[in-house]
């Protein structure tokens, strides 16, 4: 586990956008930054679906939410199932009605020499990190494009990339090419959607302190990425706050088909 020090993270409080009257559909929500999106969501007023395989964690997450006062259901969800995603919208337009916000936030990672890395871990990635991301935005759109959605505009799409999409970190190169996958994805799901009323805006974080990365930097590479870094750390969860409640609400209604990268820096390296 990597020093405390090393992290830092500005606090979206003080920071509001009402979000009241939004339904946001947040996968990979169970640990890390996805369980961060659903917290902060809530408590700008959204509804909030949160979805994952782990269904003990999210109902967990689930009652803390709702002792804040937010609103929280929760959805067992493998966002590399066609018919667990179609489930999970369902079982959101039950319960709150339709979703107009979607943060596709799932992801995995095998890291490693990509000559030993196992055909079946690599489809593991792809199947999580690009078709996850496309069913979980694809049905989030059709659900969104109803008639007079075009004119209202306020179909939010919000795909979560990193910065290893453009910058060859080693040992990560499948999960690399997943998040590069996904960028463009964005882009052309803009465009497609951009007559609909539904923007599509992609976000490419740095490295931030998650289960995910946990072990990196107790291995020799992790330490020398570190050193690297200009600012020597990591972010936390709440650095993409701000950004998240921005592009989630009507304030964002002219911004569709961007990427935005927030890593404090780490790819100045």
């Amino acid at each position: 586990m990597k020093p405390a020090s090393t992290s830092i993270g500005p606090s979206a409080h003080g920071f509001r956008v009402d979000l009241t009257g939004r339904t946001a559909l947040v996968t990979g929500a169970s640990s890390g930054i996805g369980r961060r999106f659903a917290v902060i969501l809530a408590e700008n007023g959204a509804n909030v679906v949160i979805g994952a395989r782990r269904h003990g964690l999210l109902e967990e997450l689930k009652i803390s939410i709702e002792a804040s006062g937010g609103k929280a259901l929760a959805v067992t969800l493998d966002v590399s199932d066609e018919n667990s995603i179609i489930a999970a919208y369902d079982d959101a337009s039950r319960h709150f009605g339709a979703v107009d916000t979607v943060i596709a936030n799932a992801g995995v990672i095998v890291s490693g020499s990509p000559l030993k890395m196992s055909a079946a871990d690599f489809d593991r990635i792809m199947a999580v990190n690009l078709r996850g991301v496309f069913l979980t935005a694809r049905e989030g759109a059709r659900r969104m494009a109803v008639p007079g959605a075009a004119a209202a505009c306020r179909g939010r799409i919000l795909i979560i990339s990193s910065i290893t999409a453009d910058r060859p970190y080693q040992g990560i190169s499948a999960y690399s090419a997943s998040k590069a996958a996904v960028v463009q994805l964005g882009r052309v799901l803009a465009k497609d959607c951009a007559r609909k009323g539904i923007n599509v805006n992609t976000i490419c974080p740095g490295f931030i302190e998650t289960e995910l990365t946990d072990e990196l930097w107790d291995t020799e590479f992790g330490r020398e990425l570190l050193e690297s870094f200009p600012r020597k750390r990591v972010m936390s969860p709440e650095a993409l706050d701000g950004l998240l409640l921005y592009l989630s609400s009507d304030w964002s209604a002219e911004i569709t088909g961007s990427v935005f990268t927030i890593d404090d820096g780490q790819s100045l390296a």
